[in-house]
């Protein structure tokens, strides 16, 4: 829980002041008291001695009081503060009887912008390490989690992003999440401001989204497609900045069955969606001064009476045929149509959609980067350093003629998998990449690698990890407001 304060409350267990890399701080309102004062300055003289290294240390003020001490580099990468917020969050969790903690902002030696802003980063970092999901755990979840609730001593406030959607989305097992309930949650949105359109599956049949409608036809829940707008930018030129998201909400592969081992890592396979929900709510939450639009296709590929097989041909949105070789290549189905319509619909000024779209990223780029795909090397170049601001970090790989003529069906307009071999996540980038009719500066994420970790990093607990919404967010603010 985090609240504000004006000073350290007289029962405070555990508070943490800021210093420099020379361990000089500020103390001007005198909101420590002379003992404290006494204590702080004692330890930063053992340490000056001790020339340590540590960013992060502390010491008993007394029996019933502990401080930390957070040594902040004067000049530092821009996603920094937020590292440091994450590393104190695992560092106070080692002292098992600490629950609240209390900062004290004012102690940074940098100017009033400065501290704003590196507090606002390292506060962010901190609640993102603190993430847990536990809502289906039945025992006592204190002793599964622990839970800090810290006050801020500032006068500075910042207003929360949609990393938690996201994660809370990915995390929701799949017999809970199914398309339909995925659409009630989006709906709820639409209180901040979003406006909120869900087609079904007779409006879908009557548009010509086959492709999509292919994905879900094995299934009994429902398939849908999902617009998030937010018109932040009033009385300009509507031409939005569009994010599309692959949302299945679990794959099974289809006919093509995937094996069973690890298969129910499978209620992942909807976390681009998550990404595109968790980032309109963002904008929605910060009044964003753009006009911005989210497609998600909702779908979940099972191998039903009624499956999509191997072999079918279907006609999506754009027109073109697609050649069915793989009923477990279904995200590119999915998003075939939801870019097609997206860019038919929208005229956006640019198009990224982002999918855990091949497990042959994860082979070549690991739990490290995301792929990225694009059509434009200005768009291309903005999405790399956004990505290097937030260190939520992105690879590009090329796009060639000759990768896009793996793609080439022989009986239909395109095959949906390259049964030649080698270079998996470049043919399903072409693949998509078709299905731009109009020239659209467009760009791919493939964030299969990292949409979720088996272990704790970064300023991620373990799970799903919101990957896509911070660098979203920062390109834009960066670029496009």
């Amino acid at each position: 829980m985090l609240s504000f304060t004006s000073s350290l409350s007289p029962d405070c267990e555990a508070f943490a002041i800021f210093v420099t890399d020379k361990y000089d701080y500020k103390d001007k309102k005198d909101i420590l008291s002379n003992n404290e004062v006494k204590k702080i300055n004692s330890f930063l003289d053992v340490l000056k001695v001790k020339k340590k290294d540590e960013e992060l240390s502390s010491f008993d003020v007394s029996n019933q009081q502990k401080c930390f001490i957070i040594k902040v580099k004067n000049k530092y990468e821009n996603y920094y503060p937020q590292e440091i917020g994450g590393a104190l969050f695992s560092y106070i969790k080692k002292f098992k009887d600490i629950k609240k903690v209390e900062f004290y902002v004012d102690s940074l030696d940098f100017d009033k912008e400065k501290t704003a802003k590196f507090f606002s980063e390292f506060i962010f970092g901190f609640s993102l390490t603190s993430y847990t999901f536990n809502k289906y755990k039945t025992l006592d979840k204190d002793k599964i989690n622990k839970k800090i609730d810290f006050k801020i001593i500032t006068s500075h406030k910042q207003k929360k992003e949609g990393i938690f959607l996201t994660r809370d989305l990915v995390s929701e097992p799949p017999n809970v999440l199914s398309p339909r309930a995925y659409v009630s949650k989006i709906k709820k949105l639409s209180k901040l401001g979003l406006k909120i359109k869900a087609y079904g599956e007779k409006e879908l049949k009557k548009l010509g989204l086959n492709a999509l409608l292919g994905v879900g036809q094995g299934s009994a829940n429902e398939t849908y497609l999902v617009t998030i707008e937010w018109n932040g930018k009033k009385q300009t030129e509507k031409k939005p900045l569009a994010f599309v998201g692959k949302g299945v909400c679990f794959d099974t592969g289809g006919i093509s069955l995937k094996p069973a081992k690890f298969m129910e890592e499978m209620k992942y396979d909807m976390a681009g969606s998550a990404v595109v929900i968790g980032l309109l709510k963002s904008f929605a939450l910060r009044k964003a001064k753009i006009n911005a639009v989210g497609v998600v296709g909702l779908v979940e590929n099972m191998p039903g009476s009624n499956a999509q097989r191997p072999g079918d041909i279907v006609k999506s949105y754009s027109g073109k045929t697609i050649e069915v070789l793989n009923t477990d290549a279904e995200g590119r189905l999915v998003l075939a149509d939801a870019l097609s319509f997206t860019e038919k619909k929208y005229k956006p000024k640019f198009i990224i959609d982002l999918a855990t779209l091949t497990g042959a990223i994860i082979i070549s780029l690991g739990e490290e980067y995301a792929g990225l795909f694009s059509n434009n090397d200005e768009l291309s170049k903005k999405i790399f350093k956004a990505s290097e601001n937030v260190n939520e970090k992105v690879w590009r790989l090329p796009l060639h003629k000759n990768y896009d003529k793996l793609m080439d069906s022989k009986i239909a307009d395109v095959q949906n998998i390259n049964y030649v071999g080698g270079a998996g996540s470049i043919t399903a980038a072409q693949f998509l990449q078709r299905f731009i009719l109009n020239k659209t500066p467009w760009a791919h994420l493939d964030i299969a690698g990292m949409a979720f970790s088996k272990k704790a990093a970064n300023l991620n607990p373990g799970g799903a990890t919101g990957f896509g919404v911070s660098l979203l967010n920062n390109l834009v603010k960066e670029y496009y407001e």
